[in-house]
């Protein structure tokens, strides 16, 4: 026992080391004022500087932050009521049809969705720019949250139901007052996955983006092909510092949000 739990330490030192190195490099070299990643010069802040001072590229992120947030919400919105309608349909073989689709939506190349949106949206006529690349990102973004909402209410008894009708609660009460504070977990877990997944889309966007409208990931794709700059490496790092502080504060929140077990009990 002593040995496995020894390799496996040391097999998960290597695998972080694996993923956060190419990220530190790249960060240690925003530094450099020799303007390659050849050889590290002299510390500097002029890329920083490079980077706030571009406002197409200030804009670029706030329009990428809007989408990122206005697809998660109304994606969350819309799988939660999703997984509820699938969760209560009587018809057992509809209802595994439903799920085996939302699942091929999650698993289908992101190249698939994105040359399907492209042809969709010419056919019909829709402009490619914001709204675009907010049905798309909503699109794909729905079946991320029904996923994470189902075992939830999977989990809940159906007695709490049951017994909250009993007392008289209305749909809506039952709604509001057993079913979502239950599944708030669910609720929330599916809201930043879907945000992650539409900060982080890169094939989709690529595809139904417009002259005009683009988003992070494809302008630092666009930046790259031009050739590496170290201003790319200055923006993956504020990026990474600001994911790195969210992930650090909901941590400190959501342990502050747990109440102490057993303080107070006398035996």
């Amino acid at each position: 026992m002593e040995k496995t739990s020894k390799f496996a330490k040391i097999y998960l030192a290597l695998v972080f080391i694996i993923l956060y190195a190419p990220i530190l490099y790249l960060i240690l070299y925003s530094f450099n004022s020799g303007g390659t990643m050849n050889s590290f010069d002299t510390f500097t802040w002029e890329h920083y500087a490079a980077v706030f001072s571009d406002t197409r590229l200030i804009m670029i992120l706030i329009n990428t932050v809007i989408v990122a947030l206005l697809s998660a919400l109304i994606a969350t919105i819309v799988g939660v009521f999703g997984a509820l309608g699938i969760v209560f349909m009587r018809n057992k073989s509809l209802r595994n049809s439903i799920l085996s689709l939302n699942n091929v939506l999650i698993v289908s190349p992101d190249v698939v969705i994105g040359a399907s949106f492209l042809i969709l949206f010419t056919m019909i006529g829709v402009k490619l720019g914001f709204a675009s690349v907010l049905i798309s990102h909503i699109a794909f973004s729905i079946p991320i949250v029904v996923l994470m909402v189902l075992p939830k209410l999977q989990e809940m008894n159906s007695s709490l139901i049951d017994a909250a009708a009993d007392l008289g609660a209305t749909r809506k009460d039952i709604l509001t007052r057993v079913i979502i504070p239950f599944i708030k977990p669910g609720i929330f877990v599916g809201f930043f996955m879907a945000l992650t997944y539409s900060l982080d889309d890169f094939a989709v966007t690529f595809f139904v983006t417009g002259n005009g409208f683009t988003t992070l990931s494809v302008e630092i794709y666009s930046m790259a092909r031009a050739g590496i700059t170290l201003t790319i490496n200055a923006l993956t790092g504020i990026i990474f510092v600001v994911t790195l502080l969210l992930v650090i504060g909901y941590y400190f929140v959501s342990q502050r949000g747990k109440k102490p077990v057993g303080l107070g009990v006398r035996k």
